[in-house]
């Protein structure tokens, strides 16, 4: 396992979540995060978890603060064989992949990722990239895959903007295309406005994912999601180092 002191009083360690308590621990931090921070609107809030038929079928990691024994972050891990056997992928639910089944190598999607507000820092995160980068390693999996969102309580303008920013850039269809099955209203914005990307997002543009399509508008997340698409053998080189991949 790996661990990264952010400073000394915080020591932690990424961890395999294998159900049971583990789990639960997981859509507990899942729902605060969702429900309570976010105001999602989640099956089976009266339980405080957030749970889907997806969570048996997939592999979840997180890192835990090994002074309070806490769960600070998780995410989960949906690869190509039990995506077939559940019909789909979660992101299939958001989007008409248009090419996935010609992806030249395994796949595997991660979504519901997510972190404690009070460790949403760098080193939380490189502690969780890098169990993913086990898990991708161990699977020899091609293509990273999944959902990154972008908050919609100003009614989309945030989400245009940051559309407008990354579309000459990062929008690509060379292996994939994602067409939204709920689109977002169309904003009539200014071209040189200017939004800031949310972390995670920032994240996947810095490692060298690209954006598949465009945004879908989640009314149950009060999101709106791009879908992103990371080859792995163009991992930029700079960040490989996250996912100890050779590149």
């Amino acid at each position: 396992m790996h661990k990264i002191d952010s400073r000394p009083s915080r020591r932690l360690q990424a961890v395999r979540l294998a159900g049971g308590s583990a789990l639960l621990e997981a859509q507990a931090l899942r729902f605060a995060v969702f429900s309570d921070e976010l105001e999602a609107r989640l099956e089976g809030a009266e339980s405080g978890l957030d749970a889907d038929e997806f969570d048996a079928h997939c592999t979840h990691i997180g890192v835990r603060d090994l002074d309070s024994g806490c769960l600070v972050a998780t995410t989960r891990l949906l690869d190509h064989q039990a995506a077939r056997r559940l019909g789909r992928f979660y992101s299939e639910s958001e989007f008409k992949l248009h090419g996935l089944a010609h992806l030249d190598g395994p796949v595997l999607e991660i979504g519901r990722t997510c972190v404690d507000a009070r460790y949403r820092n760098g080193a939380t995160i490189a502690v969780l990239w890098a169990e993913l980068a086990e898990v991708l390693n161990e699977g020899g999996y091609g293509y990273l895959m999944g959902c990154a969102s972008i908050p919609m309580k100003d009614g989309g303008i945030q989400a245009q903007a940051i559309m407008q920013r990354l579309r000459e850039r990062y929008l690509c269809h060379e292996h994939l295309r994602a067409e939204p099955r709920n689109p977002l209203p169309a904003l009539h914005l200014p071209d040189n406005l200017s939004a800031e990307l949310p972390p995670l997002l920032k994240a996947y543009m810095r490692l060298g994912a690209k954006i598949c399509g465009e945004p879908c508008w989640d009314p149950d997340f009060q999101v709106a999601d791009l879908f992103i698409l990371l080859k792995r053998d163009q991992l930029c080189p700079r960040y490989a180092r996250h996912f100890k991949a050779a590149v």
